[in-house]
């Protein structure tokens, strides 16, 4: 693998993200983000949706609340005969602003994005399942 492979996307979390008061995202969330960027990856290496087998490490660095806008990013950094080994980062990039005397709608964009999750994982598309 010469060319590293990478995918992004982007998402607003809304209140039904929201799980804990406050609008507070729950972790599980940004778990599910990494899964699609997964999902991804795998299909533009191998034109498959693979499988998830393992995170190897989950680093959770900020809040979320609904309202906020994230990016999530990933990259193969390692590929095995069918194991694919994969990095995950999510950014906070626009967040409401919760200021008194702003209406509740206000938002913000970050000058420099805000690191909230990232992780190492591994997935695996079968060599039957490998097209490209």
């Amino acid at each position: 693998m010469t060319t590293p492979v990478t995918a992004f996307l982007r998402v607003r979390m809304g209140e039904h993200d929201a799980h804990y008061a406050g609008g507070l995202v729950a972790g599980a969330k940004m778990m599910e983000l990494f899964g699609d960027v997964a999902t991804e990856l795998l299909i533009r290496l191998d034109g498959d949706e693979g499988l998830f087998v393992a995170y190897d490490n989950v680093e959770f660095k900020a809040p979320v609340y609904a309202g906020d806008y994230l990016e999530a990013r990933g990259e193969i950094t390692k590929v095995g005969n069918s194991s694919r080994a994969m990095t995950f980062e999510v950014h906070k990039v626009i967040q409401l602003c919760k200021r008194e005397g702003l209406a509740v709608s206000a938002a913000e964009v970050l000058a420099e994005p805000v690191l909230v999750c990232r992780a190492t994982g591994t997935c695996v598309t079968p060599k039957a399942q490998q097209r490209l």
